[in-house]
């Protein structure tokens, strides 16, 4: 079983800085952690492997600090690790790195691949998907328990805004998956130490064969026009008494404000 997980390493900050001219998000400088929903992804392909056998490796698309995040799933347990990292590369938006990662994808050859359902940047829920799309296979997003998976299909619940279904299909599959799924496991002091002499492959536009049109920000579709953070206010108001009375006051201060 051929297990790819794609993972993103994001800010581990509220502070985002935003590049004016590009209107993407500045990096350099500012701490990163994997994408809280990308370890779980992670955590899945590692079940998945102890399961039905097989070898789990990571991508991820990214400047050179993203090693990282692909050492620190290693630590996790993960047999391999690809850096796809070049300038072409930068400022993608999530056709350009749905078409990017997918190219890698496509070299590397997978029964399944995973990722998680959205990152805590973009917030998009869109590149999962698009890989699929690219790929031609099909995908199962917000997956929350794994019931079953043998050499040729795979059945999941999917989460739902009432309750769960039940999903059955072949594979080649894309999942996406939700933090319901299971809890990531800690990287073990065995592995933390093997990491520190572990191979990370980096691979350019050539290396997967992929079309440069189609890459960075002079191939994304998507063009960021203006970009702010929201005005902060700092007027508050804090109500007290028994219900009935706070419910009367907030009405009043809602018709002050010219909200009712």
């Amino acid at each position: 079983m051929k297990i790819i997980v794609c993972i993103k390493q994001v800010p581990d900050t509220a502070e985002v800085k935003i590049n004016p001219e590009t209107g993407t998000l500045i990096r350099e400088g500012i701490p990163s952690i994997i994408n809280p929903y990308d370890m779980h992804a992670i955590e899945a392909g590692l079940q998945i492997r102890e399961k039905a056998g097989g070898k789990v490796t990571i991508i991820t698309m990214g400047p050179p600090q993203a090693e990282v995040a692909l050492r620190e799933a290693l630590s996790m347990g993960a047999d391999d690790a690809v850096l796809l990292t070049d300038r072409a590369f930068a400022g993608s938006d999530t056709w350009a790195t749905s078409y990017t990662l997918s190219k890698a994808v496509e070299k590397l050859r997978a029964d399944i691949i995973i990722c998680g359902k959205q990152t805590i940047d973009g917030d998009t829920a869109q590149v999962g998907p698009e890989i699929a799309e690219f790929l031609n296979i099909p995908h199962i997003s917000y997956v929350r328990r794994i019931e079953g998976i043998t050499q040729n299909y795979i059945r999941v619940q999917r989460l739902m805004d009432e309750g769960y279904d039940i999903v059955e299909s072949s594979l080649p599959v894309l999942l996406t998956v939700v933090k319901e799924l299971n809890e990531p496991r800690l990287p073990s002091l065995r592995g933390k130490i093997a990491v520190k002499k572990a191979e990370i492959k980096k691979w350019g536009p050539s290396k997967i064969l992929a079309d440069e049109k189609n890459l960075g920000l002079k191939g994304s579709p998507t063009q960021v026009k203006n970009i702010f953070a929201p005005e902060v206010r700092c007027d508050k108001k804090i109500l007290k008494g028994a219900p009935e009375e706070m419910v009367d006051a907030l009405i009043q201060e809602l018709r002050r404000l010219k909200c009712l």
